[in-house]
């Protein structure tokens, strides 16, 4: 036997032993069989490869092309319905017939009809009251969604600490004031007042200010004014500059001011720090919103 012959002899034992052995593992595992099998004929089948590929550039195409929302379709939903019987048995206490209900339905899709068609059309640009009330809605609905727990004592009582000035009670006073006019008029009026001989015209304007903070004196009538008021003494009338003119004036109580505690309002403290906290994490939101944007401001 020449080497030619003996090479094809030794090749051909090894097919066969490949082949048994290959025969030997597809007995044991039947579930390899079938997945090579199909691996095999997808690999070799056009047909299957033409349907992957059509189907990668349809989704591709779905996906860079989303097909237009149909602004012709309107949904009367459960809770919409729901909302319209809440509302009706709210404003007459009694539940809605079934034409209450109708009307109240087709007067929703009139409403929704002339809605889209108006901003299609482009209405609502430029229209303030339009965009504020958009606005006003989706602020409405950011505050919805921030939810924030109830505060514990430590965070209320340093809250407090910082904001118990909205709490204290201010010193106050309460004066009669005439209308401003030149100091020799205000003097002449003072005498006529002490002689209780002042004209019905000046005790008709003469205001009655009842418990005024004194805070809120000097913005008004001017620091010199108020420092002036302090001191005078109560229930006597005097002669007093503000900044508007000068003035007959009789101070007639002055109450001192006095700090809160918290155990004394901690109710309103809580609600007021709820309101706060809300507010804050809202504006976060709308922060967030404003993020997406490039804002310029044309000087």
């Amino acid at each position: 036997m020449n080497t030619t012959a003996l090479f094809r002899t030794f090749r051909a034992a090894g097919a066969l032993r490949s082949e048994a052995s290959t025969a030997e593992r597809q007995s044991r595992d039947p579930a390899a069989t079938a997945w090579r099998r199909t691996w095999q004929f997808i690999r070799q089948e056009p047909l299957v490869h033409f349907c992957v590929l059509a189907g990668l550039i349809f989704a591709a195409d779905a996906w860079l092309h989303p097909p237009a929302k149909n602004d012709h379709v309107i949904v009367v939903t459960k809770a919409l319905r729901q909302s319209f019987i809440d509302g009706f048995s709210e404003d007459h206490d009694l539940v809605p017939s079934a034409d209450d209900l109708r009307k109240m339905t087709d007067s929703w899709i009139a409403s929704e009809i002339l809605y889209r068609e108006g901003k299609a059309a482009g209405v609502d640009r430029g229209d303030q009251m339009i965009r504020d009330r958009i606005a006003y809605k989706l602020q409405l609905l950011i505050f919805d969604q921030a939810q924030v727990a109830r505060p514990t004592r430590p965070q209320l009582e340093a809250w407090f600490a910082e904001n118990h000035g909205r709490f204290d009670e201010p010193e106050r006073v309460g004066f009669y004031l005439t209308p401003a006019t030149d100091e020799a008029t205000a003097r002449q009026q003072l005498q006529e007042i002490l002689s209780q001989h002042e004209d019905s015209d000046l005790q008709q304007k003469t205001r009655a200010i009842l418990g005024r903070p004194v805070q809120s004196i000097g913005p008004a009538f001017g620091n010199d004014f108020r420092d002036a008021l302090l001191a005078a003494p109560l229930n006597q009338w005097v002669v007093l500059h503000s900044k508007e003119g000068w003035h007959v004036v009789r101070l007639d109580s002055h109450r001192p001011g006095k700090l809160a505690r918290l155990d004394d309002v901690v109710d309103d403290a809580s609600r007021i720090w709820h309101d706060d906290a809300v507010r804050k994490r809202a504006w976060e939101a709308v922060n967030r919103l404003k993020a997406a944007y490039t804002v310029r401001v044309e000087q």
